[in-house]
């Protein structure tokens, strides 16, 4: 080796150690990366994408979990609206953000941390449901222990055979300008079947 090989040696060296040395201080100064976003899940009764209830008979509960995990870089206050409906009303609109128009049956609010996750059992059972011909009402639904009127009906589809409503929920984030929440485009659920 030559003196300018020692030399561009040395320089080289120098200049990682630098690098490495201040690379805390510059991370400081950049803006955070990565995509902003937040997770929404519901699970089946054993705490997997599986086993979810489909055929539902008055008076038995059933269960699922649901989920957030907050990936938006700072704390974040959500809801989780539970709604219900039959295969007729029309579910949240993702491509125009808009929610459901069903009210909300129950509902929870939590404080998720950046990079953090909330989870919960949802229990959940039909206490009032009639069939007659080729229709069926539910009266009722109790989620969590909670009773709610629903009064819905659906007709027999004869195509997929079973009477269909489906428990979703929708995601809410607190705006801190309108001091609100707002929907936040986010929503999952379960398609049921009423059985006798």
């Amino acid at each position: 080796m030559n003196l300018e090989d020692y030399k561009m040696t040395f320089m080289s060296a120098s200049l990682i150690l630098v690098l490495i040395a201040s690379s805390p201080t510059v991370a400081l100064l950049l803006p955070p990366g990565g995509e902003r976003f937040t997770e929404l899940w519901v699970l089946g009764s054993g705490h997997m994408a599986e086993d979810y209830p489909f055929n539902v008979r008055e008076g038995k509960q059933y269960k699922v979990y649901v989920g957030v995990s907050n990936h938006l870089g700072s704390s974040a206050y959500y809801a989780v609206y539970v709604k219900f409906r039959n295969q007729t009303q029309l579910p949240p609109n993702a491509t125009s953000s808009q929610p459901s128009a069903q009210p909300s049956i129950r509902d929870f609010r939590v404080f998720v941390a950046n990079d953090g996750t909330w989870e919960t059992l949802v229990t959940f059972s039909i206490s009032q449901l009639s069939f007659l011909n080729r229709t069926v009402l539910v009266k009722r639904i109790v989620v969590n222990g909670v009773g709610s009127p629903v009064n819905y009906r659906s007709r027999w589809d004869s195509t997929d055979k079973g009477f269909f409503f489906q428990l979703f929920f929708e995601l809410w984030l607190y705006d801190l300008a309108s001091s609100r929440f707002s929907f936040h485009n986010r929503f999952v659920g379960i398609w049921l079947n009423m059985t006798r």
